[in-house]
């Protein structure tokens, strides 16, 4: 008799003791159950069914009642089971003979569906329908699927099918063309905290709506994971819930902790901050959830500032004006700023060997992340420096006239064009009007206009530009001379090696000719060693213009099909010929291979 009464009082779950019996009961599935509630009360049912959607929404809760309710010999008006007739009792107590349900995890195979399709040729005993419910129907084998395609599509009047998966995209599409399908969605946070208050006020436990929202948080749409969830923390309280409780059974971070790190960030306290996330760490919060939980709070306050994205807001109610009311006092560049902070460093924390450092670096930089942008700020707007340099100089060089150019380009050949235009557009200036030192001094001390008055700005800007150094001496453009151009080349070779740039090679067979005293021109073999050195024209010319101490420089790489005059290169040897030259200086490596009968793989 003790025994009897043990099991009369086993606990049941809530996600088994509150599972639906009817359409009406179904959380937040209206869509699916009034088609299926009208195909009923027509008399209009498919024959195969396919349930698809996220874990705990309803699906295989969905395929019990509609089986239950085809079976019902007194059908309410609205389409329900009377849950009072006998086929609804058998139903109910798991004695019913017209319902099978299946698991395509464990019964995958051919055999499995061999056996099910034996077991449809026997006409229902009691009741009109036999339903067949296959679970997680997306782990069945091709060859089961295949073996089930002749029996979805054309089955007995008596026989119903529902298939029920969370991975829709693994199933066949010839088993998709013979189901009616139906998605199920993710069941929303509302719908989940009246369900769950619900089924407090019927097992008399005290909780707080706030506790019940964090729940449904957790849960995210899954109303079966927010019921386990529930139990647990029942257990865990004696029946009482509230906030904190919830909090710390859960391990969820108290948005308070959020934004006293956002107040230490507005007012640049980096003591604070290392403190209250010293005490975040002391609780047993790992970084990445608190780098997580951060990104999530500064992403609801960049939504609040806004009223008509207020809906998409999903916090406790009780936190919701200290959101609305903390967001009107942070700038949104702050926020975004802090947005890329947080997200660079979740992304890089799984590989910091350091794994608190890196949290506390992410720290110190959002603390003085306010300073950061106030010195780039003009005003209230941010000023991008390199768009507005980048914008100058392509106004620039659209206002230069071709026509004044056209002179020098003249006097030149016809080989030598190119490099002109290339030299003049990269320099802003034009080679052929280059003075001397004796014609700069004339030029500066005149006052009068010379004939290019239209690039007047660019002299401007060269001469700031030039009286900015505070040695005299740096103003001095030294004249181009064969052994210290060959001397910073291969400096800048030695560069490209050092960071194991494949340019190094194309650079080092290179061919340098000097034309003038300002100018000289790299010789290449063909256009791809070309591309190479092109690619780092940038950087080299920078480089030289340094290392020569002349600001007038300016090349031109151009590409001959000449290799007599070209400096010899070590080209490394592949794995074959590193074989056969090993073989040829010591014959038993050869011998080796030939008792073995080994063949390389080159």
């Amino acid at each position: 008799m003790a025994d009897q009464g043990f099991f009369m009082d086993k606990f049941i779950v809530s996600a088994r003791k509150y599972r639906p019996q009817t359409f009406d009961t179904v959380v937040g599935q209206s869509h699916i159950t009034t088609t299926l509630k009208n195909a009923i009360r027509h008399q209009q049912l498919a024959h195969a069914f396919l349930f698809c959607g996220p874990r705990g929404v309803g699906k295989t809760t969905c395929a019990r009642i509609l089986a239950k309710t085809i079976n019902c010999e007194n059908q309410t008006k609205d389409g329900e089971a009377c849950d009072k007739c006998p086929s609804c009792i058998s139903f109910n107590d798991g004695a019913s003979m017209n319902y099978f349900e299946l698991d395509g995890a464990s019964n995958n195979s051919v055999d499995d569906i061999r056996e099910l399709v034996t077991q449809i040729r026997f006409v229902p005993q009691t009741g009109r329908y036999k339903v067949y419910v296959i679970d997680e129907v997306h782990m069945l084998s091709s060859s089961a699927f295949n073996a089930f395609l002749k029996t979805l599509e054309e089955p007995p009047p008596y026989a119903i099918f529902i298939l029920a998966t969370t991975e829709k995209h693994k199933i066949l599409p010839t088993i998709l063309s013979r189901c009616q399908i139906f998605d199920f969605k993710r069941i929303s946070t509302n719908d989940t905290v009246h369900h769950l208050e619900e089924i407090c006020k019927k097992e008399d436990i005290k909780t707080d709506k706030a506790s019940l929202q964090v729940i449904a948080q957790k849960s995210e749409g899954c109303l079966r994971d927010a019921l386990s969830i529930l139990d647990k923390i029942v257990s865990f309280t004696n029946g009482e819930l509230n906030y904190t409780t919830t909090l710390e059974h859960l391990n969820i971070l108290d948005a308070d902790y959020y934004f006293k790190l956002l107040e230490c960030m507005q007012q640049q306290d980096l003591s604070g901050a290392m403190l209250q996330y010293d005490d975040i760490n002391r609780k047993g919060f790992e970084g990445d959830l608190v780098v997580n939980g951060f990104a999530e709070f500064i992403r609801n306050l960049l939504v609040c500032k806004d009223e008509k994205a207020a809906g998409l807001l999903d916090v406790v109610e009780s936190f919701k004006d200290k959101y609305i009311a903390t967001a009107k006092q942070v700038s949104p560049a702050l926020l975004i700023s802090a947005l890329n902070i947080l997200n660079d460093t979740e992304i890089n924390y799984k590989t910091a060997r350091n794994k608190r450092l890196h949290v506390e670096l992410a720290l110190i930089k959002l603390c003085y992340l306010q300073q950061a942008l106030q010195l780039t700020a003009h005003g209230n707007e941010l000023s991008k420096k390199k768009i507005i340099e980048t914008a100058k100089s392509v106004s620039f060089r659209q206002i230069i006239p071709f026509e004044l150019k056209q002179p020098a380009i003249e006097k030149k050949k016809t080989s030598e064009a190119k490099l002109i235009i290339e030299t003049s557009i990269e320099e802003n200036e034009i080679p052929d009007q280059k003075p001397t030192t004796s014609n700069k001094q004339q030029v500066t001390s005149n006052p009068k206009p010379v004939t290019v008055s239209k690039i007047s700005a660019l002299d401007k800007i060269r001469s700031q530009y030039q009286s900015n150094g505070n040695n005299v001496s740096d103003n001095i453009n030294h004249p181009l001379q064969p052994e210290e151009l060959q001397k910073a080349w291969a400096e800048y070779i030695i560069k490209l090696k050092e960071a194991k740039n494949p340019a190094a090679q194309p650079f080092q067979l290179a061919m340098l000719r000097i034309k003038d005293e300002n100018s000289f021109e790299a010789v290449t073999a063909n256009n791809i060693e070309k591309q190479f050195i092109e690619q780092d024209r940038n950087k080299l010319f920078a480089f030289l213009q340094e290392r020569l101490k002349n600001k007038l420089l300016h090349f031109n790489v151009t590409a001959e099909e000449k290799t007599e005059d070209r400096p010899p290169v070590e080209i490394p040897l592949s794995a074959k010929e590193q074989f056969l030259k090993m073989a040829e200086q010591y014959p038993l490596i050869k011998e080796l291979k030939d008792r073995l009968r080994l063949e390389l793989d080159y």
